[in-house]
């Protein structure tokens, strides 16, 4: 009777689109093993029943056991009641288990009500552990769409969303001994697990990403019959709909594509706009790829940036250019031989045929180049914070890996609003400000500017930004002016580029109840490696690694405690073009990336950063920390104020090898003063600089970030050292 309810129920979901990938041979599936689960509606208990092999016991929480309609269709199931919290319950369960069963666990214990993973219960890994079985990870995705779930207001709800189950292959699960003393660790160990799952349940390498931005299009570009919901807005106050930016980006499309050969370079000197978005995903569709070029680092450099990159066009705006004053940088880019076009020229060339044309595309949902994978995407360049900036190529895989990655750990959706101040030459702005709530779905703001603290806290008032993306410099700056209620809405927060301080964490969290959270990465892994999040947060780490990067900590000579990071995987970028050899791609050796940050790991794959290799002097052959040397020097005057900005660096010296100069906008700063404070704390009279400089002001980028580089060159020319 069991085997008969089964087929009609498998019959059924098969008929309304619901498909089961189970990634192993059925019959050689261990006679225990734990089942565990996600768990998006009231169908998931009924379809695994229907699609998992053998006679699995079903431990189902309250809410489904007390709903008659699960009962009835499940009555030749082995159903029990199960309470995650009760120890009697779990022990029932191990019971089933060590007898010979497998059982299957909704690690979640309820429905989701966001779209993605909510808190992971301990009792699918105490399970697993105690009766010593496997757990076979389970993934449900489509049912969070459909009107079973609890994602109504959240996610576009439609009749008969496809639905797709994976059933991955069983997963050895015993509990480190020192975890086995803290429960709270034992439901992470499950979560990581199933955040890997959500990563491979999810993740298309393959698609390109004008492909991905018409799936979201399909999926949140209408509510209903005719309601086409708006989710997009710039300074212009226009806002649009996945319509209208598809329309445009087919239009600029297909206009570049006349001026340009396929493969081609093509730089934007655009801010954050949708002008930028549609040119981005325009060129992309054609299979040009966009170089987005950094417009805060002068003429030269973008010039620069132009030929190593080995562009022939400049696409930016003439409003643009006049109202940022950078008339200078467009006669110097033309004086180089690039050419410049203004997105304003392009009402002379656009006849009602291109509109109509780019209308049909949008409505027969054609991707002009659906495959992506390993193809060039986007061209963005380093900050130029260790040396001249080098061009780093990153693949449509690599972009829609990471975004992904994000949406495993944070889970956003329609009820979302992004407010994205960090510039789209910024990675951390590209990927997770811009590209990241566009294919998830959630509504985006674009601000051109993050140095306009109090535009950017009375916007966030206005529009109810629920998620603010930034640096320590910037939500240090916004904290500072506004009031309590600006930032009322917002859900979560990421700080990344530097170290979000303690007093930046403190100011937010007392003064307007925000958890600001860290995450560390780098361009070249587009961008985030690690992050915290609210199912995992330390202060001080910069978190845990993302779904499927593997990670090395290699020794580095000198520095006892830690090693340098080297992580690789599918986020991290096909190789880098160097300023000295334009238009070259140099692959990765063995695709691994070496970060050049020390780094500690704890037990539970909590990341520390210690130092950076490269900000490290050699003084009388003793390895000093120009890090440890700043933190030193501010705790040294912090009663003097925040307000004051404090500059390390190493510069060349006759017998010592290098010697440690301070640069500060403190003028009470004196080496008597931090000699004292150092012999008072017990550090290394090394920490002592030689030589103290006062500056009106320190080089900065735009991101906020230390610009060690410059700082450097002009401490060597005011100190008449030979470069």
């Amino acid at each position: 009777m069991r085997d008969f309810v089964r087929f009609w129920l498998r019959l059924v979901f098969t008929i309304f689109k619901v498909r089961c990938n189970i990634q192993f041979d059925a019959n050689k599936l261990p006679t225990k093993a734990v089942y565990v689960s996600n768990h998006v509606s009231f169908l998931d208990p009924i379809m695994l029943f229907a699609f998992l092999p053998g006679n699995p016991v079903f431990a189902l929480n309250g809410h489904l056991y007390r709903n008659k309609w699960i009962r009835m269709l499940m009555q030749t199931a082995d159903v029990i009641p199960f309470n995650p919290i009760e120890p009697g319950d779990l022990k029932e369960l191990i019971a089933k288990v060590d007898s010979g069963r497998c059982c299957v666990l909704f690690a979640e214990g309820r429905i989701t009500e966001s779209g993605g993973l909510m808190k992971i219960y301990e009792a699918p890994g105490l399970v697993a552990d105690k009766s010593r079985a496997p757990i076979v990870p389970v993934w449900i995705d489509g049912p969070q769409y459909g009107y079973f779930s609890k994602t109504k207001g959240k996610l576009p709800h439609r009749p008969l969303p496809r639905v797709r189950i994976t059933v991955r292959k069983p997963v050895k699960f015993k509990l480190k001994d020192e975890l086995r003393r803290q429960r709270d660790h034992i439901s992470n160990e499950v979560y990581m697990i199933m955040r890997d799952m959500c990563f491979d349940a999810i993740n298309n390498g393959d698609i390109s990403l004008f492909g991905l931005l018409m799936k979201a299009a399909k999926v949140n570009s209408k509510r209903g019959l005719i309601h086409r919901p708006k989710f997009f807005e710039d300074v212009n106050r226009v806002p649009q709909s996945y319509k209208d930016i598809v329309i445009k980006s087919f239009v600029l499309g297909r206009f570049f594509k006349k001026l340009t050969a396929p493969g081609e370079h093509v730089a934007i000197l655009l801010p954050n706009a949708l002008a930028n978005v549609c040119t981005l995903f325009g060129l992309s569709a054609y299979e040009r790829i966009p170089v987005m070029l950094n417009f805060s680092v002068g003429a030269k450099n973008m010039v620069s940036m132009c030929n190593t990159a080995q562009v022939k066009m400049v696409i930016t705006s003439s409003t643009f250019i006049r109202t940022a004053k950078m008339e200078n940088v467009v006669d110097a880019l033309r004086e180089n031989g690039y050419r410049i076009f203004y997105l304003e020229d392009l009402r002379k060339y656009l006849t009602l045929k291109d509109k109509i044309g780019a209308y049909v595309r949008y409505k027969v949902k054609r991707v002009p180049h659906p495959e992506g994978g390993n193809k060039k995407a986007v061209i963005l360049f380093t900050s130029g914070s260790e040396g001249a900036p080098k061009a780093v190529v990153l693949s449509h895989a690599n972009i829609i890996s990471n975004v992904d990655q994000m949406s495993c750990i944070e889970t956003i959706n329609t009820a979302d609003i992004f407010l994205t101040v960090l510039p789209m030459f910024h990675s951390f702005g590209l990927t997770v400000g811009t590209f990241f709530p566009i294919f998830k779905g959630s509504r985006l703001f674009l601000y051109p500017s993050p140095l306009h603290y109090r535009v950017i806290a009375e916007l966030s008032y206005e529009i109810g930004a629920t998620v603010l993306l930034g640096t320590d410099t910037f939500f240090r700056g916004y904290a500072k002016i506004a009031h309590p209620m600006d930032f009322h809405n917002i859900r979560f927060m990421y700080g990344g580029a530097e170290a979000i301080k303690p007093d930046t964490r403190n100011l937010w969290g007392e003064r307007l109840g925000i958890s600001v959270k860290e995450a560390y990465g780098s361009t070249e892994c587009a961008p985030v490696v690690t992050a915290n999040n609210r199912i995992f947060n330390r202060f001080g780490s910069i978190g845990k690694l993302l779904p499927k990067i593997q990670h090395k900590i290699v020794p580095v000579d000198g520095i006892k405690k830690g090693g340098e990071l080297w992580v690789k995987g599918p986020n991290v970028m096909m190789g880098y073009i160097m300023p000295d050899n334009p238009g070259v791609l140099v692959p990765l050796e063995d695709g691994w990336y070496h970060t050049g940050d020390v780094v500690e790991m704890d037990e539970i794959g909590f990341v520390y950063i210690r130092d950076r290799i490269k900000r490290f002097a050699k003084v009388g052959g003793e390895m000093v920390s120009l890090n440890a040397v700043h933190e030193t020097v501010i705790k040294a005057f912090e009663k003097d104020g925040a307000d004051y900005s404090y500059g390390v660096v190493a510069v060349p010296h006759e017998s010592k090898g290098e010697q440690i100069v301070l640069v500060t906008t403190n003028k009470k700063v004196t080496n008597d003063r931090l000699h004292v404070y150092i012999k008072q704390n017990g550090l290394p009279e090394l920490y002592l600089p030689r030589v103290i400089l006062y500056h009106d002001s320190l080089p900065v980028f735009a991101t906020g970030k230390a610009d060690n580089v410059t700082l450097k060159k002009q401490v060597m020319e005011e100190l008449n050292i030979a470069v």
